[in-house]
């Protein structure tokens, strides 16, 4: 007997009215976005499901109501959920999940032992964990409502042949189970193809398979236009940023591209400029041209660091000017304001030092002189920081 009906297109168009960046990302579909909206209420509540719900699986009585009051299967009997979220628990399902699942899904309430062990059978044989299974499904659960036959399975093996075994296909989707939901042939596919053709070894495509997914996930025809614009700009091919220009372009468009063109233009930057910081980093251009401003800004006020500076080393611009560059900086004003220091490191310096490197360099040589108060600027407002407090004591009694 199947586990569910056949779903609606309704119930699938939530697939693709997902918006990119949220593809992969876990907390889409939390118990705080459950509406009742979803759950249709009829007249007649089941105080029974109510009390399993909320005494034996500890469900928020508000969830547990609207549960209660949703239009069911008629084989959703008391006993029946009970057993359903019994089984799961047993399966290593949280309550959190539980209630993300069932918010989301409420008539898996009504559905079959038997069944939930058919769907789970294929992602135990890749050798994931139930509680890996049970984090998978949570997060995605659509895959409870799509058929297993000619949907999960198919794509299972799919991404076996691409990556050679289901170990590897594990670790794909333990990254990002959005693969068993996508149009693998019209969009991962096709994708491989593209960067095969821009001359990407299988061995690299697969790495940037598992550390940058969500690329591969976009429409097939804006990966393509993405590899152009990338060779366009200058990026070689055989270059290992080549798959960050690429994650960056596919993720933004036309007008936002050229926001940001023009707010470094009228920072002084030439084109030339903006492709050679591209060329090195491009990673950097993921950013609101706005955030991009606000760093630029910080960095040419210190009258330390010009347009140069940064078109030389842009990485500068991929940290947080709250935790990283300014309390550096205003330690480095403290330090040039008593003569204790000469000339300021380079930008990378400035910016890419551990915190440890920094501390030792321009902190603990100077306690003395700077005294409590600046030490207690680069340690607050600066949680990446993580001095220790056995530094900060040795440097207060030195």
């Amino acid at each position: 007997m199947a586990l569910v009906e056949k779903p609606s297109i309704a119930s699938l168009s939530c697939l693709f009215l997902c918006p990119n960046s949220f593809l992969c990302n876990p907390n889409v579909l939390s118990i705080r976005s459950f509406s009742t909206a979803r759950v249709k209420k009829i007249t007649t509540p089941s105080p029974e499901i109510y009390d399993v719900l909320v005494h034996n699986h500890q469900f928020s009585p508000e969830l547990a109501a609207a549960l209660a009051s949703s239009r069911l299967p008629k084989s959703t009997t008391p006993g029946r959920a009970d057993s359903v979220l019994s089984f799961l628990k047993e399966k290593s399902f949280t309550t959190a999940q539980l209630q993300k699942l069932v918010g989301y899904y409420p008539r898996i309430l009504g559905l079959t032992i038997e069944g939930f062990e058919f769907r789970f059978k294929p992602f135990r044989d890749l050798g994931l964990s139930s509680e890996e299974i049970a984090k998978i499904i949570s997060n995605n659960q659509m895959i409870l409502q799509l058929s297993m036959a000619s949907n999960i399975i198919p794509k299972l093996s799919m991404l076996k042949g691409l990556l050679g075994s289901n170990e590897e296909v594990a670790r794909l989707l333990k990254n990002c189970a959005w693969f068993v939901l996508s149009d693998l042939e019209k969009k991962l596919m096709p994708n491989v193809e593209i960067l095969k053709s821009c001359s990407i070894p299988m061995e690299r495509i697969v790495h940037f398979l598992h550390s940058e997914p969500r690329c591969f996930l976009v429409k097939s025809d804006i990966m393509r236009k993405s590899a152009d614009k990338a060779i366009e700009f200058g990026v070689s091919r055989t270059s290992v940023v080549f798959i960050h220009a690429l994650k960056v372009l596919s993720f933004t468009g036309e007008e936002t591209w050229e926001v940001k063109m023009e707010t470094l233009r009228d920072l002084g930057f030439s084109d030339d400029d903006i492709f050679t910081m591209f060329r090195n980093h491009p990673n950097v251009f993921g950013a609101l041209a706005k955030t991009m401003k606000n760093k630029i800004d910080v960095l040419l006020a210190t009258g330390k660091y010009n347009i140069s500076d940064i078109v030389a080393f842009p990485a500068a611009l991929g940290f947080s000017i709250e935790k990283r560059l300014e309390p550096r900086i205003q330690i480095l004003r403290c330090l040039e304001s008593r003569n204790l220091i000469e000339k300021w490191p380079a930008l990378s310096g400035l910016s890419r030092s551990t915190n440890d490197r920094f501390f030792d360099s321009f902190v603990r040589p100077y306690c003395d002189e700077i005294g409590r108060e600046c030490i207690t600027k680069i340690c607050q407002g600066q949680r990446e920081m993580k001095l220790s407090v056995d530094v900060q004591e040795t440097c207060m009694k030195s």
